[in-house]
């Protein structure tokens, strides 16, 4: 399997026009799939649409959408009709996102990720499949309902974006892809043991659900290009790490980086932008990022298929100009 996709983020700093030109390159390049998040800037369903739109193989997939902001029901709705407009070629990303976005922007309590995402993917699975939905859960009470506008795809794939332990038992137990961020390269064997318990739970096997981790990507022209680039990826980890709240530093602190987790998050606090992305090492950055010559990045790439990743979900750190991404994405596409 040489699959691999591209996120690009919405925000306004990118026009329309430039995202359907990286689509449109990615498309002709052969890339499997296009993702696009939503935080408190575009949504990501128009994205895609426009996305839909300009391109004719590779596949529409957010990257992720929260399962606090939207009903399930009308998150069935869209991405079917997403499904309708592309002919078949979306894909459902969904995560929890953090108590920062849930709470601070969507203004409704973050309370029991685990079990809202269960209960999200089971009634999306049965609205998607056109039956009529009767569900009596905790969050939820639907009865009888169907909708009429089902998806082309027989079963439209659906990703959870998920890292702790008891979320990645749920993601291989439900999901047919698990959608990480700052997976460390050696720590992937060990993440996909956990997600093999919930697989065997629902009596599938770990092949049947595709590793499909977010890899922050940075090709370099020259060696100042190369120390620029290394210096966007630190400034982007520690803005997770110190300001993301706990979820991205409870991660890096599993992955055994508690005490440089420690001090990214400490002088964050203190509003020390750059002492935050000086105390991320070089270690740190190696472990989940992909930075170097075309050459070094599709090696680094093939590290972490080795690793046990199944379709690299190539991205970019906040500051990346738009020629860094397109050098970017024909460096490592799939064919060239």
């Amino acid at each position: 399997m040489n699959e691999i996709g591209l996120a690009i983020n919405s925000r306004g700093d990118t026009s329309d026009e430039e995202i359907i030109a990286i689509s449109k390159l990615a498309d002709d390049l052969g890339y499997h799939s296009f993702w696009t998040s939503e935080s408190w800037g575009r949504d990501a369903f128009t994205i895609l649409a426009m996305i839909a739109c300009h391109t004719e193989n590779i596949r529409l997939a957010t990257g992720i959408v929260n399962t606090y902001s939207r009903t399930p029901a009308l998150l069935a709705q869209t991405i079917a009709s997403l499904d309708i407009i592309s002919k078949g070629r979306a894909i459902l990303g969904l995560g929890s996102s953090g108590k920062v976005v849930v709470e601070g922007w969507h203004g409704v309590p973050f309370d029991s990720p685990l079990a809202r995402t269960r209960e999200y993917i089971e009634i999306i699975r049965k609205a998607l499949s056109g039956v009529p939905v009767n569900h009596q859960g905790k969050f939820y009470q639907m009865d009888r309902f169907r909708m009429i506008s089902p998806p082309v795809q027989q079963r439209l794939p659906i990703y959870v974006a998920s890292l702790g332990p008891k979320n990645l038992a749920l993601t291989g137990e439900l999901a047919d892809g698990w959608l990480p961020v700052w997976a460390n390269r050696e720590r992937i064997s060990d993440l996909k043991e956990q997600l093999s318990v919930g697989a065997t739970k629902s009596g599938r096997n770990i092949d049947d659900v595709t590793v499909a981790p977010y890899l922050m990507c940075y090709t370099s022209e020259n060696p100042e290009d190369l120390a620029h680039g290394a210096e966007l990826l630190r400034a982007h980890m520690a803005y997770y790490i110190g300001g993301m709240g706990n979820y991205y530093f409870d991660s890096f602190s599993r992955s055994g980086f508690a005490d440089e987790a420690k001090a990214v998050r400490k002088a964050w606090a203190s509003r020390n932008r750059d002492e935050a992305a000086n105390a991320i090492t070089d270690q740190m950055l190696e472990s989940v990022v992909v930075l170097g010559d075309p050459q070094q990045c599709r090696d680094q790439i093939a590290k972490f298929r080795q690793a046990g990743v199944d379709m690299p979900v190539a991205t970019f750190p906040h500051g990346a100009t738009l020629d860094t991404m397109h050098r970017t994405i024909k460096a490592i596409a799939p064919r060239l």
